[in-house]
């Protein structure tokens, strides 16, 4: 077998360089950064694991398979940024555990109205504000039944919600859902949730799914979490719905545009919780030890020239 230079952008200690490196005596490996990566080292790389800039990859002449370090692909599956015949595969399975306790964090945070006490603590403010909201007896739609989507809705089901899910296409459904369904059937059951969770993909059938008209099919006690991708939502209609008191609240850890503008209203809207893309990333410790494992398997794969795991199929962008 010919020697492979193995170019990786992840940030790895050196129990986890071992692990991967013990896969094949057949390669070079070469350790850098996203920000430090050369032109040069991009043009050499037979395979990359990590994101490198987009624009770089045009002169991946050697390219043969990329690893991406996250669930999205975006970019990378668009066409003419990636050489033909060049596999790309995602994290998926990383992120499930650091999004979805997320998620579960920031919609008890609008339940309890937690985000108003610390507001009022601020102020030293000893005020009650009403009554609150609980998960148990709640109906729940998750869009986006992939890892985070599912974790989420184990979640919910562990507190006893009523789980509904939303998948690309038909498949058995898994007990912690008690009804699934396609996308087409998405607007027939906005009125029934009492929290809409997107954990869509940056497609085109997925732009702004969520607008004008569908926000008015929700429930005016209503959540809406988001965090796939912020063009999911219609940023100035979701604002207008908020405004107007058309939803119980949103939490939103991607937006359209991002990073959100300091000066955009969606800021200052008192039952919006709004975070800057850190659901995911490497603010869990086990979210990298998991990527470094999914790389280290398909690795292992591709060396053997056995099937990898989470392939993209670049004209679906996932």
């Amino acid at each position: 077998m010919l020697k492979k230079n193995v170019l990786v952008l992840i940030k790895m200690n050196d129990e986890q360089k071992k692990l991967l490196e013990e896969k094949s005596a057949f390669a070079e490996y070469t350790y850098t950064s996203h920000k430090l990566v050369t032109a040069e080292q991009i043009e050499n790389a037979n395979i990359i694991i990590g994101n490198p800039d987009a624009g770089l990859l045009k002169t991946a002449k050697k390219l043969e398979w990329l690893q991406l370090q996250s669930a999205g692909v975006g970019e990378y599956a668009k066409e003419g940024v990636l050489p033909r015949g060049i596999v790309l595969t995602n994290a998926t399975g990383a992120y499930g555990l650091a999004i979805s306790e997320y998620m579960l964090g920031v919609l008890l945070e609008l339940y309890k109205k937690l985000h108003l006490y610390r507001d009022n603590q601020q102020e030293g403010k000893w005020s009650y504000l009403g009554k609150m909201k609980a998960i148990f007896n709640s109906t729940a739609l998750i869009a986006g039944m992939g890892d985070i989507g599912g974790e989420f809705a184990k979640r919910l089901k562990a507190l006893g919600a009523y789980t509904i899910g939303i998948k690309r296409t038909d498949a058995d459904k898994p007990d912690y859902l008690d009804e699934q369904y396609t996308m087409d059937k998405l607007e027939s059951l906005l009125p029934r949730a009492d929290v809409v969770a997107l954990c869509l993909p940056d497609t085109k059938l997925t732009d702004k799914i969520i607008n004008k008209s569908t926000l008015k099919l929700m429930k005016n006690d209503a959540v809406l979490i988001n965090v796939g991708r912020g063009n999911a939502v219609d940023t100035e209609a979701l604002c207008a719905a908020l405004e107007a008191g058309q939803l119980f609240g949103a939490a939103l850890d991607v937006t359209d545009p991002e990073p959100l503008p300091k000066e955009h209203r969606l800021w200052s809207i008192e039952n919006a919780i709004i975070t800057p893309h850190v659901s995911g990333g490497y603010s869990l410790d086990e979210t990298l030890e998991r990527i470094v494992r999914i790389a280290v398997n398909n690795l292992e794969a591709f060396i053997q020239g056995k099937s990898l795991i989470n392939v993209i199929d670049c004209s679906k962008g996932y």
